[in-house]
This record gives C-alpha cells, sequence and structure tokens, in this order.
C-alpha cells in the first residue's frame, strides 16, 4: 500500500457494484470526511487529518480512480463514440467518474462506517466531489469545504483567451479516448511532476517520499485519471448547470479557500461562490495550491471553525 498517515486504521470499503474505496480512519466525535485532489492521494491530508483526529472522526479516503481505491472502467459514452444521441443521454448519467457517481462514492462511504451525517472538506479534484455531495445529498452533509477551486460550469467559463493555457490539462484531457491517454502514459512521471513543480508554493512541503508516492500512484492511474478529467468536460458540466437553471444551491455552511486566480484571469471568486451559496465564508489565501501540505495548522484551523458554525 505503500506510504501511511501514522495512527490512522486502513479498510478496503464497498461503496458501489464493483468498486471498493481504500480509506484512512482515525479518532472520536463528529465525522469529517476529507477528499484529495490532482495529482495526489489521501496522503495529502496527512498533517490536517492528524490534528483534527484529536477531537473528530476523520476519514481520508483515495477517490475512486486514484491512489489504492479500485479504478473502474469508463463507461460506453466515454469508451466508444454513441450511436445517437438518445444512448448519450442514457449513458451520462452512469458515466464511472462523473462527480455525481463520485460523490455517491463518499455517501456510501461514510454510511458504510457508521455515519448518516458528516462534514466534509475537499481540495482540487476532491472538492468538486464535495461540491456535487452537497448538491446531490444535502440531508448527509452538515458543512463542506472546498480548497482551490471553482465549480465546474463556472470553470469553464472563465477559462478563455491565452489565459487558458494555465488549464491546459483540462483541454488534453477532454479529448476522446486514446491519444491523451497515451501521450501521458508516455511521460507520466514528467506529465504529473509538472504540477507537483508549478503549484507548490512551497516545494519543501511534499518531501521526496511523498512525491514519489504520488508518482507511482499516478502512473498506475493514467486512463482513470484521463476519465474523471474527461467527465468534467461533459457529463459534469451538464450536472452543473441543470442545477444552476433549477436555482439548487448549497444549503449547508460552506467554507471557501482559494488563491488569487481570478485577478489574473479577470472574474471574482468570491461572487461566482455565493451564487450557490446560502452561508459562504470565502477567503483568499497567500499559499500555493497544495495548501493542506504548505499551510496544515492554517487548514485545520479553517475546518474547526466550519465544524462550529
Amino acid at each position: 500500500m505503500g506510504l501511511l498517515i501514522p495512527g490512522f486504521d486502513y479498510r478496503r470499503v464497498p461503496v458501489a457494484d464493483g468498486v471498493s474505496l481504500n480509506a484512512a480512519v482515525a479518532g472520536s466525535g463528529s465525522p469529517l470526511v476529507l477528499l484529495h485532489g490532482f495529482p495526489q492521494t489521501h496522503l495529502m491530508w496527512r498533517h490536517v487529518a492528524a490534528d483534527l483526529a484529536a477531537d473528530h472522526t476523520v476519514i481520508c479516503p483515495d477517490l475512486r480512480g486514484y491512489g489504492a481505491s479500485d479504478k473502474p472502467a469508463a463507461d460506453a459514452r466515454a469508451d466508444a463514440d454513441a450511436d445517437a444521441d438518445a444512448d448519450a443521454d442514457a449513458d451520462a448519467d452512469s458515466a464511472a467518474y462523473s462527480k455525481r457517481t463520485m460523490a455517491a462514492d463518499i455517501v456510501a462511504l461514510a454510511r458504510a462506517l457508521g455515519h448518516d451525517r458528516f462534514a466534509l472538506a475537499g481540495h482540487d479534484r476532491g472538492a468538486l466531489v464535495a461540491f456535487r455531495a452537497g448538491l446531490d445529498h444535502p440531508a448527509a452533509i452538515t458543512h463542506l469545504a472546498c480548497l482551490d477551486v471553482l465549480p465546474t460550469l463556472d470553470m469553464w467559463d472563465v477559462m478563455r483567451g491565452t489565459t487558458a493555457a494555465v488549464g491546459f490539462h483540462l483541454y488534453l484531457m477532454a479529448q476522446p479516448p486514446g491519444l491523451p491517454e497515451r501521450m501521458i502514459a508516455a511521460c507520466s512521471d514528467d506529465f504529473f511532476g509538472h504540477f507537483l513543480d508549478l503549484w507548490a508554493g512551497d516545494p519543501g512541503a511534499i518531501p521526496v517520499e511523498v512525491r514519489t508516492a504520488y508518482l507511482d500512484a499516478c502512473r498506475a492511474a493514467v486512463p482513470s485519471i484521463v476519465a474523471d478529467y474527461r467527465a468534467s468536460a461533459g457529463v459534469d458540466v451538464d450536472h452543473d448547470r441543470a442545477d444552476r437553471d433549477a436555482g439548487r444551491r448549497l444549503t449547508m455552511p460552506l467554507t471557501v479557500l482559494q488563491q488569487d486566480w481570478g485577478a489574473a484571469l479577470g472574474y471574482d471568486a468570491a461572487e461566482v461562490w455565493r451564487a450557490w451559496a446560502d452561508d459562504l465564508e470565502h477567503r483568499t489565501v497567500g499559499y500555493g495550491h497544495f495548501m493542506a501540505e504548505e499551510a496544515p495548522a492554517d487548514i485545520a484551523k479553517a475546518l474547526r471553525a466550519l465544524l462550529s458554525r
């Protein structure tokens, strides 16, 4: 299994047909689930999780398709051309890596561990899963935190012109199956390592052994990681747009911590999030993207403040 979070018990928990998640669990008290981002695993929470386990039950899973969790094949819509529009529509909700499916995994994981209601925090890709869980399962999510991300629909809205170059990987992995997987697999350590280097405000926050664990995990998961991103250029946008059109909002207390990308890309991040949330605390931070590793004490403090709301 590789590196572990010290003091945490590890479990494989079935969450869907043929899919089990690897999860680290420790502590006691009100439950909090922490979801990792790209290109990482649950290890990104190692410092924050150990801190919060002093007074909470902390659950750190690898998302489906990542780390030591199962990596189901993408559905027919992602793996082959649909024969008809009706078939494509029928496949949409069953996409193996839609954030709707991945959010359902997390709710099933928490329930399997005895928690019908729980707080949920996510970073990057995990924040998109957390966002979807908040919209799809409001009765289950007591508090929500999203770190350094915009909702999928809004992300695509602000990515335009030459500034979109910062998100080249989003466009690469949105392409039809085949080419992106082959290109990334041919130089996976260079590809995933590029983001670990580029996005880190403090490179020392990701020590060599953790970086190696991330690269090893990503190298073994190229098809599923690409499928996750491809879903965000398709079915995830459809789900977000349907919710926006229907006026669905996040009703639980929400904390959002973000770098100031809005200044460069020309949008107001807090305004974007206010359109989705009734009870929002939005804060711009000075850390790099990997904030749970770069400033774990601050992130733990922010999550405790969220849980007190």
